[in-house]
């Protein structure tokens, strides 16, 4: 690797540790003494009033401590959505009463009302309030989406609609995990919802049972106007024609009220029932909402400067964005019911504003009882919440023992068979092993994925079928593996083709997951990645995963190991080896049959199933050789034939997955000083482009040790053939007389 890059790789660990350092709230571990309000949902059946009033008290903190940090904001010339996070306030903190961290847990699909969640958890005692004043979008404890801290939620958020399939995975899998009693909370905006992944997630917990409720916050108002001019579609319908239940209430911000629908809802997801929560609102005059919520004056003289009547009868939207900021609260009803003097509030914001007077308004006083109740609660004893981090990448996860591996039978030298039967065996093995730790989402095409056999060795609430909804079957494996502490194997599967397309949403979310440690990294979910390459039968390019090398090494920060095993027998220990160590996989397999490779010296297959994996293996070494090829993948066979063709000139070595230890490919490299060639099935770009792929990583490190290289693959897909794999690879020159070729011209 260029010395450029690993002086600016030491900078960056550098500046990461400075910033870690800096940080209040993250860590292996974090014990947070927080105000005991705690509800048992599957045992109350009705909020006290003294709960009610401590939940509104509460509420008015936790936007008082918003308004402050948008306020604070300001000053540096920022805002954010305010709007949203004020109105997410009230039924977060009664979904925060609910959870126990452990089978009740919850997330937040539209992360931007981010400051509501921060805000809340600093009601509660989480976090101190004076840091989200004056950290929120200023530091990495309290970042400007939602992000996991003490009594969060790991589920990070990012695009919308993304974390619906992700809530359902992690419901699915504390059902199996923790059995009844489980229920995950999702709350969700009125745009997110639409979003193919979110209706596919929906539809996923419909197909599954999932043990799960979305809280819909209809607000509508969208980012560029009012929900009813982008995208006047009533969500009711369209929920329950997925399949889950729609259950109305008039408000969320009725605590009372709100609390018997979460009552009813969770009866629901035990017996197997996804629902959604939608506030309907309210249809109501003017002067009889200021009476409702104590501010008469106030919307009195707002619709008088605006021309309006006050018996002018609006709908009041179950959901009020800016909720308790009347000013804005106000533009936003007038804004829905298209009244003069409407604004939105999406982007809701301090700047111009004075927080002291917006403090002072009717909707921040408490009554009596409110404060007698928040009291009453403070002089109670603490409530202790350990939130803990998740295993490091590489941590021991289920690991199979030798003397399980040694029993497996696995094709013989001299038996041509595609990686498939490798990988099938190190599944079946595993899931036989733990079959209470192994979870598998299916795309509908196990049979071809060879995941069928593993799955007949799992309970029915380990498996789930999610059709062709490749996108949301990745996704809820991402959630699959936030529903318990321990070793679990979550594996979706299904074809490279789809990965690079509709399927890459489950690898850009590992992207924005960070880990109580507050490092962002991927998750313990294995991605089983078929049919790579032009290596594919007949089905002619549509089918083709030419880009999964380059996928690989896109999102290699966010693995622990990306595997690319080249025949049956080097598939099974790379299936052992993923399910041995916690952290994010990838595993590329090829579809068409591959012989299985030898010892140099003819003495067995060069893979023993009993063997370990290991990241290179010297498949063919000569003693005076001073060129090498290094493959990767499926054509490492033709990487051993040329060296054959080339008479004991040419060592080979086949690389089984990256990363490669800290400078192991240098020191291969440098091992010959006449030059190395690459091979690999897939595109390593052109002219144009310039170099990617695994020739990309190599050429970079043999330019810096001035060994030359050259490269085969593919560099021109745009025309292709329909035939079989050794004929498609022929026709983009991916032969063993274009390596012996190659290494001549070196």
């Amino acid at each position: 690797m260029a010395r450029g890059i690993k002086a600016s790789e030491a900078g960056q660990r550098r500046r990461n540790e400075k910033l870690l350092g800096k940080t209040s709230y993250l860590g292996k571990s974090v014990r947070s003494d927080v105000l005991p309000l705690t509800v048992d949902i599957g045992k109350q059946r009705a909020l006290s009033r003294d709960q009610v009033a401590a939940l509104e008290s509460l509420s008015i903190d936790a936007a008082g401590t918003a308004i402050r940090s948008l306020a604070s904001l300001a000053k540096i010339n920022e805002l954010d959505h305010l709007g949203g996070g004020l109105e997410l306030i009230p039924s977060l903190l009664l979904t925060l009463a609910v959870s126990d961290y452990e089978k009740i847990e919850y997330t937040i699909e539209h992360a931007h009302t981010s400051v509501g969640y921060y805000a809340a958890l600093a009601a509660l005692g989480f976090i101190d309030d004076e840091i989200v004043v004056e950290g929120f979008r200023r530091g990495l404890d309290i970042p400007g989406h939602v992000s996991w801290l003490p009594g969060g939620t790991q589920l990070n958020g990012g695009r919308l609609g993304v974390m619906v399939p992700v809530a359902v995975g992690q419901a699915l899998g504390k059902r199996a995990n923790f059995g009844k009693g489980s229920w995950v909370v999702c709350h969700c905006g009125d745009a997110g919802y639409i979003s193919g992944q979110a209706l596919n997630g929906f539809n996923g917990a419909s197909a599954n049972g999932a043990p799960i409720t979305f809280v819909m916050h209809r607000n509508g108002i969208q980012l560029s106007g009012t929900t009813e001019a982008i995208m006047d579609n009533d969500p009711r319908g369209i929920v329950a024609a997925m399949g889950v239940e729609v259950l109305e209430t008039k408000s969320l911000h009725d605590m009372a009220g709100l609390y018997k629908v979460y009552r009813e809802a969770y009866k629901l997801a035990q017996s197997g029932k996804p629902t959604m929560i939608y506030p309907t609102g309210t249809r109501e005059r003017l002067g009889d909402l200021g009476d409702r919520l104590g501010i008469g004056k106030e919307v009195e003289a707002f619709a008088t400067a605006n021309g309006v009547q006050m018996g002018t009868r609006v709908w009041v939207p179950g959901s009020l964005m800016s909720y308790r900021d009347v000013v804005s609260m106000l533009e936003c009803i007038f804004l829905v019911n298209n009244l003069p003097g409407g604004a939105g509030h999406h982007d809701g914001h301090m700047k111009g504003r004075d927080a002291a007077k917006v403090l002072r308004n009717p909707m921040f006083k408490k009554t009596t009882a409110q404060r007698q109740a928040a009291s009453a609660l403070r002089r109670k004893k603490k409530r202790q919440v350990v939130t803990k981090a998740r295993p490091a990448p590489g941590s021991r996860n289920l690991l199979l023992p030798k003397s399980a591996k040694k029993k497996v039978s696995l094709p013989p030298v001299g038996k041509s068979e595609s990686a498939r039967a490798g990988s099938e065996a190190g599944y079946a093995a595993v899931a036989a092993r733990f079959p209470d730790d192994v979870f598998v989402v299916s795309c509908d095409l196990d049979p071809s994925t060879k995941l069928a056999k593993a799955r007949a060795f799992l309970k029915a609430d380990h498996q789930f079928e999610m059709s062709i909804e490749e996108q949301a079957a990745c996704l809820i494996t991402n959630g699959l593996a936030m529903s318990g502490g321990g070793p679990q194997l979550n594996v979706v599967s299904t074809f490279a083709a789809f990965y690079e397309g509709i399927a890459r949403e489950g690898f850009d979310m590992w992207r924005y997951q960070r880990n109580l440690t507050g490092v962002n990294e991927g998750i313990n979910a294995a991605f089983h990645v078929s049919h790579v390459g032009a290596c594919t039968g007949r089905d002619h390019f549509s089918g083709w995963g030419l880009d999964w090398i380059n996928i690989g090494l896109c999102y290699l920060p966010y693995m622990h190991r990306f595997y690319a095993p080249s025949d049956a027998r080097s598939a099974f220990l790379a299936v052992c080896d993923m399910a041995a160590h916690y952290g994010a996989h990838m595993i590329g397999i090829p579809r068409d049959s591959l012989p299985t490779l030898e010892k140099q010296d003819g003495s067995g297959p060069l893979w023993e199933a009993g063997d370990d994996w290991e990241a290179v293996t010297a498949y063919r070494t000569e003693p005076k050789a001073q060129k090498a090829i290094l493959a990767m993948g499926a054509p490492a066979f033709l990487a051993g034939q040329a060296a054959d063709k080339l008479g004991g000139k040419v060592d080979v070595h086949i690389v089984n997955g990256l990363p490669l230890a800290a400078g192991e490919l240098e020191k291969l490299v440098r091992r010959y000083p006449k030059g190395v060639v690459t091979i690999e099935d897939g595109l390593i770009g052109g002219v144009d482009a310039g170099l990617r792929g695994f020739a990309a990583l190599v050429a970079g490190v043999a330019a810096e040790n001035k060994v030359s290289a050259a490269h085969v693959g593919i560099t021109d897909p745009t025309t292709a053939p329909s035939e079989g794999h050794m004929e498609t690879w022929a026709h983009f020159g991916l032969t063993a007389q274009a390596l012996v070729a190659a290494v001549k011209g070196l």
